[in-house]
């Protein structure tokens, strides 16, 4: 399933837990495709920098994907800003950068409606690295999916 968000041409991607690892493959993967990137802040390096521009979501140029920082994090009224940010271009790319972890407790939060992929990455205690991936439709779980890596 992490192949196939590597691959998505539109749809919006929540990557929580601090996956900077992930979330740089899916941002490196769209941007060698030749897709131009918004972002807010970018708390990694990415391999085609001429492809991101540092910015306001609010800029009103359009771009072929977002990055969106930490919106978990932010007060209700400023969530929902982005929510219609995000509703009004379900035609782009748009990852979502988390770095809190959220899993069950998302679904609580009215972007379970938006996103289309939830990658929650947890490093574990007992030597292992844990990745569930969801694929949601209007909210809900169709496909579900674990990897885990051991070090």
């Amino acid at each position: 399933m992490l192949k196939k968000i590597a691959n998505l041409e539109r749809g919006v991607v929540l990557v929580t837990g601090d996956a900077k690892k992930l979330a740089r493959i899916f941002l490196n993967a769209w941007l060698s495709r030749g897709y131009t990137f918004l972002v807010e802040y970018l708390p990694f390096e990415v391999n085609y920098p001429e492809n991101v521009f540092i910015g306001n979501i609010e800029e009103g140029v359009e771009f072929d994907g977002y990055l969106i920082y930490s919106l978990l994090s932010r007060s209700k009224m400023e969530r929902k800003k982005y929510y219609s940010f995000i509703t009004a271009r379900r035609d782009r790319l748009i990852l979502i950068y988390e770095p809190k972890y959220f899993k069950d407790s998302l679904f609580k939060y009215d972007i379970k409606e938006l996103i289309d992929y939830l990658v929650s990455y947890k490093r574990e205690t007992m030597g292992m690295d844990r990745v569930d991936v969801y694929r949601l439709e209007e909210g809900r779980v169709i496909e579900k999916k674990s990897y885990v890596r051991r070090f």
